[in-house]
């Protein structure tokens, strides 16, 4: 052994550390921050009038948001492990549930090491939030309450209240959404907007309609340990007739929306491929095939279509005024 692969072994056990942990976070899960790109587009225009404060505090906001949710993973997967339920659900299918973002289960982290984590990064993203708010353009006292309840909440998804295995799972899901719209807006413009808050509520059914096939395909073992979704408190059929309300509602919400002048009457026309991509989400996951987690793939793309039409939605509301 040389002096030199000596040296060279530090760091490498350190970039093998940064990566694990990064599989900790989920940090290649960025659906929820894609909300940045939509308040963003719905304060970008006209360029002249844009205050450059507003990146700075989008980028605070999405530093906090990052943190908070790698904080709530953390905490997820460690209950998850220490119940028994993330062993079973994952080393059933290794392959298609990639074992790998699961660190406990592999045993790449321990069980200490992933409670450090969740905690440091649940300090550092109160923080980030703190001087996201502080140094806001504007801060309303509804924005900062959403922001302070949803941390809260946040870590106690699958910690200390474990708020996910007493039947808020699937509604915890949706609210993350509509505050990772709704309390950034807040901070940039100050104001409430109808138009934002049918964005915010759709946003925050994306994760929603990718987490309910993953929570079906988690039946048994969710049963195993008492977590109480939807999809393991119900029968097939029950599961099935509730995850098409859902898809079924996001089309409704549109087109509500655009009847009713809350948005512009094209609106729901802009979101059809969503609805076109549900459809097919749906008949994979539920159909004769039944192929729950390629489903959940399709949810995944739903979602990021949705919210590349929101972005355009609001650059074509705003030209056009």
């Amino acid at each position: 052994m040389t002096d030199a692969t000596v040296r060279a072994r530090p760091s490498t056990v350190r970039e093998a550390k940064v990566v694990t942990y990064a599989r900790l976070a989920k940090l290649d899960v960025f659906d929820y921050y894609l909300s940045l790109l939509v308040v963003l587009s719905a304060v970008l225009l006209p360029i002249g009038d844009f205050d450059p404060a507003v990146l700075t505090t989008l980028g605070l906001f999405g530093l906090g948001a990052v943190l908070m949710t790698a904080s709530l993973v953390a905490f997820d997967d460690l209950t998850g492990y220490r119940d028994g339920s993330d062993t079973a659900n994952y080393r059933a299918n290794p392959t298609l549930r990639r074992a790998r973002r699961k660190p406990l289960v592999t045993g790449a982290l321990t069980e200490p090491e992933v409670e450090c984590f969740g905690w440091l990064t649940a300090i550092a993203g109160a923080a980030v939030f703190a001087v996201a708010v502080m140094t806001a353009p504007h801060a309303p006292q509804w924005t900062i309450w959403l922001i302070v309840a949803n941390f809260v909440v946040g870590i106690q998804y699958s910690y200390g209240l474990k708020i996910s295995y007493h039947g808020f799972q699937e509604a915890y899901i949706a609210a993350l959404g509509w505050v990772m719209v709704l309390a950034p807006y807040g901070l940039v413009t100050g104001r409430f907007d109808g138009f934002v808050l049918v964005q915010a509520l759709l946003f925050g059914l994306g994760p929603l309609l990718f987490g309910v096939y993953s929570n079906t395909n988690d039946i048994a073992g969710d049963r195993a340990v008492g977590r109480p979704t939807v999809a393991a408190l119900t029968t097939p059929r029950g599961n099935r007739r509730f995850v098409a309300a859902l898809s079924l509602g996001e089309f409704l919400l549109g087109a509500v929306a655009s009847a009713t002048g809350v948005a512009p009457w094209w609106f729901v026309l802009l979101m059809l491929p969503v609805t076109v991509l549900r459809v097919r989400q749906f008949g994979i996951g539920f159909g004769a095939r039944g192929d729950i987690l390629r489903a959940r793939a399709i949810g995944f793309t739903a979602h990021r279509v949705g919210a590349a039409l929101l972005v355009a939605a609001n650059l074509v509301l705003a030209v056009t005024k």
